[in-house]
């Protein structure tokens, strides 16, 4: 075989070579189990949700998850206690965000200048315009919301009485998420920095958290400050305590979204990337978790 074939065959070989090793990398990615820490398991609760993103309770105790799909085709669903799912609001674009609030459920839509809006009942009323929001949080006489732009997003906040809209920051970019803690501090994430910053009456807004990958989702409670990571592979659950010592909780997530906590120290989480919501809690004692299937730390992925 002369040299110019040889040289062929042997760069045919390795090109085949590259993408069958990229293909099988990929691949384990995808399939490798998500993984908890110790004092933690999960399990499955609803599958077949179609790039699952927010949550939130429903007031006759199921629970709502949104489809963050695109171009009109995403929708709100209800997850029934006895196992039924209904469509209660359709023809929405990126739904993200949902909060239930004043006997309602708040959501945005992250797609152009959609507007926040209030369901109540069967009626959908909107509230205000922005544009690509995606954060939502509400304290009772005020409702945040946050949008996803790169370089010219702004917090907004409603005034629910008298239905007063201002821009509380401007010129922000890829916030995602806002929440305020059991300390009263006020956060919110950029996705692109990797930082949490705390919103302060001085506008200054200091780092209070940095080395993340892709911080969205952020939720406050007794246990910490929980961090969703929004990255397609090796996504992380992460929880930051009082004392600032950070904790992987879940790891090997597939573009995780919102958590939502339940009762007796449970949370739901919706794992996007896997059209899927899990269900975390604790493991209450250790060497006695129950074996049946689904509800080991180490399912599949």
């Amino acid at each position: 075989m002369n040299m110019p074939l040889r040289f062929l065959r042997n760069a045919l070989l390795a090109a085949a070579l590259l993408v069958t090793a990229a293909l099988t990398f990929f691949a384990w990615q995808y399939f490798f189990p998500v993984q908890a820490a110790s004092g933690w398991s999960y399990r499955v609760a609803y599958d077949g949700v179609q790039k699952a993103a927010g949550l939130a309770r429903d007031a006759g105790g199921g629970i709502l998850v949104s489809q963050e799909l695109q171009d009109g085709r995403g929708n709100i669903l209800l997850m029934q206690p006895d196992g039924d799912r209904e469509v209660v609001v359709e023809g929405l674009s990126k739904p993200d965000g949902l909060l239930s609030a004043r006997g309602g459920l708040v959501f945005s839509q992250e797609s152009g200048d959609k507007p926040v809006s209030f369901l109540q009942g069967k009626r959908v009323s909107e509230l205000f315009e922005g544009d690509q929001v995606q954060g939502l949080w509400d304290d009772g006489r005020y409702l945040y919301a946050i949008e996803d732009r790169k370089g010219n997003g702004r917090l907004w906040r409603y005034r629910w009485d008298d239905r007063q809209l201002s821009v509380v920051r401007d010129n922000l970019s890829e916030t995602e998420s806002i929440t305020r803690c059991t300390d009263g501090r006020m956060l919110y994430s950029e996705k692109e920095t990797g930082v949490i910053r705390e919103l302060r009456e001085d506008g200054r807004d200091p780092v209070v958290i940095e080395g993340l990958r892709n911080p969205t989702f952020m939720l406050c409670d007794e246990q910490g400050l929980w961090i969703s990571e929004d990255s397609t592979h090796r996504a992380r659950l992460l929880l930051v305590d009082a004392q600032g010592e950070q904790t992987t909780v879940l790891s090997f997530l597939k573009a995780p979204q919102a958590i939502l906590p339940l009762d007796d120290g449970r949370y739901l989480i919706a794992e996007g990337g896997r059209d899927r919501v899990l269900e975390l809690s604790v493991v209450k004692a250790a060497g006695r978790l129950k074996k049946a299937e689904g509800t080991t730390g180490r399912q599949g992925g």
